[in-house]
């Protein structure tokens, strides 16, 4: 009798202990690291000692990036996108999709950019306000919207995801939409009457002798002057090729647009990894080394803006795109990999950690991502980064997968590569090369699924970037240089009028 009742009262302390600590993890504050201890954790879980430094961007400096063609492969032995993981040849769709595709995916979860773990809460979705707008001579209506994450388990961090949704208000059915990872708000309000206007200043002036009397006096000075005014007209800022901006030739051409903040959903910084959606999760702890890192989030949040679109009558939820430049054309060549439901993408200057070779020792390296943009990543990618560590070290010849099986992920979707010219600004940095000769890589899985890569390129060793502001148009996977900078507006139009002729959307409908 007395064994059993210690027995008894052992496990009820058990039970009670272990919901002790369930309480106190999810009323723990986050950890406040910097940056730099976040850093220094995961280096040390990893047992790493130390990192090679990463290339400067001054090409004046002792220590500046590599951009001698001659020294840009040092790891000349790519993984093949049509070999699997022993060796054997991937000949049809069926082991693409079944069998090999998976093991890439789950290589850069695993070393690249990190696990969505299963227990990520629901998001809800909520119209904040609605506006009737004119984007240029196409009047949209504009959605504002809020997606609270359920954050029941770990109340000290909330997440609200900030998106607005803009579709042309005479369209005659659902329209194709180009998610942009940008800020979010209202692009052009819809402002009051001048008697709305004249209304309100005389509500102020009222107010404002409310609280200083002698202000009556002023007023009565200057009869003319309004504390309230509307905006003055103003022309358009041209994109940098001389045309419209990309939101008026996206809504003239019959197509909405999403605007995505990213920031709501995780902050573009290592010291913001114990908040936002990895440290919501997490409950305000560090990541593990196979935890998602920033781009992954990034795109975790635009899926979820995808589920609400799927039920917006507005939008044709079958083709649905997005969009990014520099980091966030990163986050979006992610996006598309790993979520099949996104119909397009438009990759804009996205260098390492997106459409150019990891292998390459061109501008950017691997080093620039194991050190100050690890946050991007998985904690397991800064590994490829040791020069000294319990495991001995590292190179980035042999991470499992490269760029070029990234953009495979999106075959057979449409996926155009953007890049500028150097000399306006697309910095030489971002290595324009390793981002076509992975392109030209990627045409291979394309075919094999029964669509069109980069024709005419047998082989991306020797492929050689086409003239500037010469497209490679005519496939599901497209490339173009234009002759702008660090932006893919002047490729706006291509891309519009290329995803046109493969999704059958006729211009202003």
């Amino acid at each position: 009798m007395a064994r059993s009742f210690i027995s008894s009262l052992l496990l009820f302390l058990c039970i009670a202990a272990a919901a002790l600590a369930q309480t106190s993890t999810s009323t723990a504050p986050p950890a406040n690291f910097t940056a730099e201890q976040d850093h220094q954790n995961m280096m040390d879980r990893l047992g790493i000692k130390a990192l090679r430094p990463g290339p400067s961007g001054n090409e004046k400096a002792p220590n500046h990036a590599n951009y001698d063609e001659s020294k840009a492969n040092p790891y000349p032995n790519l993984p093949d996108p049509l070999t699997m993981n022993k060796g054997e040849k991937v000949t049809t769709a069926k082991m693409w999709w079944g069998q090999h595709r998976p093991q890439i995916v789950d290589m850069y979860e695993k070393y690249v950019y990190g696990r969505i773990p299963a227990n990520v809460p629901k998001v809800t979705w909520t119209v904040k306000a609605e506006d009737h707008e004119m984007i240029g001579f196409t009047p949209v209506i504009a959605k504002d919207l809020i997606g609270r994450v359920d954050n029941s388990s770990y109340p000290a961090i909330n997440v609200n995801i900030h998106m607005t949704v803009v579709t042309p208000a005479n369209a005659k059915g659902r329209v194709p939409v180009l998610m942009m990872f940008t800020r979010a708000g209202f692009p052009a309000p819809h402002e009051p009457s001048d008697e709305e206007f004249a209304r309100i200043n005389m509500a102020w002036k009222a107010v404002l002798e409310q609280q200083d009397p002698s202000l009556k006096e002023v007023f009565a000075q200057h009869p003319a002057w309004e504390p309230v005014k509307s905006t003055p007209f103003e022309f358009p800022q041209l994109n940098a090729d001389g045309g419209l901006p990309n939101t008026w030739q996206l809504v003239a051409d019959g197509w909405g647009f999403v605007l995505f903040d990213p920031a709501s959903v995780q902050a573009d910084n290592g010291a913001g990894l114990t908040k936002g959606i990895i440290g919501l999760v997490n409950k305000g702890q560090p990541r593990t080394p196979e935890d998602w890192g920033a781009l992954r989030a990034w795109a975790w949040g635009a899926a979820r803006g995808l589920d609400y679109l799927e039920t917006d009558s507005a939008v044709d939820a079958k083709h649905v795109g997005i969009e990014g430049v520099s980091r966030y054309g990163k986050a979006a060549l992610v996006t598309m990999a790993f979520d099949q439901r996104f119909a397009m993408v438009l990759v804009g200057s996205s260098g390492k950690g997106g459409a150019t070779l990891l292998r390459r020792n061109f501008g950017e390296a691997v080093e620039s991502l194991t050190d100050g943009e690890y946050y991007w990543m998985a904690g397991n990618f800064i590994k490829y980064g040791a020069s000294q560590a319990t495991f001995g070290s590292s190179n980035p010849g042999e991470i499992p997968v490269d760029s070029k099986e990234l953009i495979a992920l999106c075959a057979p979707r449409l996926t155009f590569i953007s890049y500028g010219v150097p000399e306006k600004g697309d910095a030489k940095w971002l290595d324009h090369q390793g981002s076509f000769m992975a392109t030209v890589d990627a045409s291979r899985v394309f075919h094999l699924l029964g669509a069109k890569g980069l024709e005419g390129y047998d082989d991306y060793h020797t492929a050689q970037m086409p003239p500037v502001n010469h497209g490679l148009l005519d496939g599901q996977l497209a490339w173009r240089q234009h002759d702008g900078g660090h932006t893919d507006a002047p490729n706006m139009m291509y891309f519009i009028q290329w995803t046109d002729k493969f999704i059958g959307h006729k211009a202003g409908q």
